[in-house]
């Protein structure tokens, strides 16, 4: 393909753009190390003294993987023939962005910039990315003739569910088509109404979603499920959060429990459970955090003491509760050891409980709740609940055993974090979506906003960061799918994926002007809804310290 501002020779430009940046991550992991550790150990009080360096190398470590990833996307199109014009600009375009801010400064947040010397490196030791192919990207690659190319192609193509290739198989294409006709369908029309309203979304969604399988996805068929991959869950999770952010979690939580009891459970609790989780006969609900705990689990204080009939009585106070209302089983974290104080206390139950009602949301006895209002993520409505004296059965204990609750919460990680950078991509698809139509529709001094170079340059970043994103998260469940430890990789996956879902939520409501600020207008919701993508499922802060863990061994 040629093309005035696709640069040629491009997949052996950015292939040999890739080396320099993972040298240089070497030698960041070297220095963060020597800045951290006292008597050859990484210490954690020096860590936590150093932690803009700790959390900047998990940012240059996330890029290092993007650009990598977005390479063997690149170079797997190439092969299929299917490397056309639209995706060549958005690779070109990754390259020279990433690039650059390895070498200028990654943005951690707003107002957080991290530099390389941030992270011990000297000025002669950056030199690394004066690479002939690297210098050339940064020059050219994304250049605002490129990104103008971008979203007239973007145009051209808008049929099309994803702005260039994923680079998935034709199955897995398949699922995505089905369920973004769903939520085009079903969810769409009715999601900004759900939000404004602060209504639960509608159980006839619910019953529809599990006929389709959702809720089954990845639970293996000799429990009721489909057997399906984690990638197959991506994509889901990615479809219906473009149609609304509720939707695309409630998934999250059975997914959640179904991993939890397939790690951890019992064959007893494995064949009890799972067929109902499956179908959707019982709705579930994660009942970890606590008021003045936040990310700290391993000082949770909820207690659940054993009773002579061998039963259990939880008593204590969990926040954050997510469809608590509704759910049948609250996969519930409680200290079980009343002489710990750290996480080795404790155990996982599997507690049941009777659905409420609008009226009285918390009838189950031993157990009250009250409402949390929330800016964004309302359909399931979020939840402060308090237990004295609730009862759960001995034999709903996870696995059976006392101790094992946080090492069980912790195999649920890698899931949980993979399904949350795919809400994020499908809520930043859906700010693109919304902000692209915008741009066409609205008219500004005799022209359409998308022919202005700032609007369509924060559109085609857009459609450039989905994709890095994406590809962050496919490979991610490829390595779940595989049996590869990949909490690395899941890690950041879910780490720039909610910073991508945020900056485009942003700068779909930038291109509305004045009307997105309106409460009439979905992208003011879509905003919202993007916010939280930063906190839960560990807070970016939490998600860097983690990554820099690994990385740091």
């Amino acid at each position: 393909m040629t093309n005035s501002v696709i640069l040629p020779d491009l997949l052996k430009l950015t292939g040999a753009a890739v080396a320099p940046v993972e040298s240089i991550l070497e030698v960041a992991i070297a220095r963060v190390k020597d800045t951290v550790s006292e008597n050859g150990r990484v210490s954690g009080k020096l860590m936590e003294q150093h932690q803009t360096a700790a959390h900047g190398l998990s940012w240059l470590a996330t890029y290092a993987q993007s650009l990598k990833q977005m390479q063997a996307w690149a170079e797997k199109l190439e092969g299929e023939g299917k490397f056309g014009e639209i995706e060549q600009i958005i690779h070109q375009i990754a390259f020279g962005e990433y690039l650059w801010q390895v070498y200028g400064g990654i943005p951690m947040s707003q107002g957080e910039i991290v530099r390389l010397q941030d992270l011990g490196l000297s000025q002669d030791e950056t030199r690394g990315l004066m690479a002939p192919e690297v210098m050339t990207l940064c020059d050219k690659g994304n250049s605002q003739a490129a990104r103008m190319r971008l979203v007239k192609l973007m145009q051209e193509q808008s049929a099309n569910i994803t702005v260039g290739q994923s680079g998935l198989d034709e199955e897995l294409e398949m699922i995505r088509e089905q369920f973004r006709r769903f939520a085009v369908d079903r969810v769409e029309p009715n999601a900004h109404e759900w939000h404004l309203k602060d209504e639960l979304i509608p159980m006839e969604i619910i019953e529809e979603l599990a006929e389709m399988g959702v809720f089954g996805l990845t639970i293996p068929e000799e429990y009721g499920g489909f057997g399906l991959s984690k990638a197959s869950m991506v994509v889901v999770s990615e479809e219906l959060s473009r149609g609304y952010i509720g939707v695309g979690s409630l998934g999250t939580r059975s997914e959640i429990a179904a991993e939890l009891i397939l790690c951890g459970g019992t064959e007893e609790q494995k064949q009890q459970w799972l067929p109902k989780l499956s179908s959707a006969e019982i709705l579930p609900t994660a009942v970890f955090t606590e008021p003045n705990t936040g990310s700290d689990l391993g000082s949770l204080r909820t207690r659940a003491v054993k009773t002579e009939d061998g039963n259990w009585e939880v008593t204590g106070n969990k926040t954050w509760i997510t469809h608590a209302a509704r759910t049948q089983v609250m996969t519930l974290l409680a200290r079980t050891n009343p002489d710990t104080t750290d996480h080795r206390g404790l155990s996982m139950f599997l507690a049941e409980k009777t659905p409420g009602t609008d009226e009285n949301p918390f009838p189950t006895e031993g157990m009250t709740g009250g409402e949390i209002e929330v800016l964004g993520y309302r359909g399931m409505k979020e939840y402060e609940l308090g237990f004295d004296g609730f009862k759960v059965k001995g034999e709903n204990l996870l696995g059976g055993e006392e101790g094992k609750g946080f090492k069980q919460l912790m195999e649920t990680f890698e899931s949980a974090r993979i399904q949350t950078a795919a809400r994020a991509i499908g809520v930043a698809q859906s700010a693109l979506d919304v902000g692209m139509q915008y741009g066409i529709d609205r008219k500004q001094f005799g022209k359409s906003l998308i022919h202005f170079p700032r609007v369509a340059g924060k559109l085609a970043m857009m459609a450039v960061e989905i994709m890095i994103a994406r590809q962050l998260t496919y490979f991610s469940a490829w390595e779940k799918d595989h049996g590869h430890r990949c909490d690395l990789e899941a890690g950041m996956a879910k780490l720039l994926g909610a910073r991508v879902a945020w900056a485009a939520a942003d700068n779909a409501l930038q291109i509305h002007g004045g009307n997105g600020f309106a409460l009439e207008y979905s992208v003011s919701r879509i905003l919202c809804d993007a916010r939280i993508l930063n906190i839960f499922e560990g807070a970016a802060e939490i998600q860097a310290q983690v990554i820099a863990r690994r990385l740091l061994g």
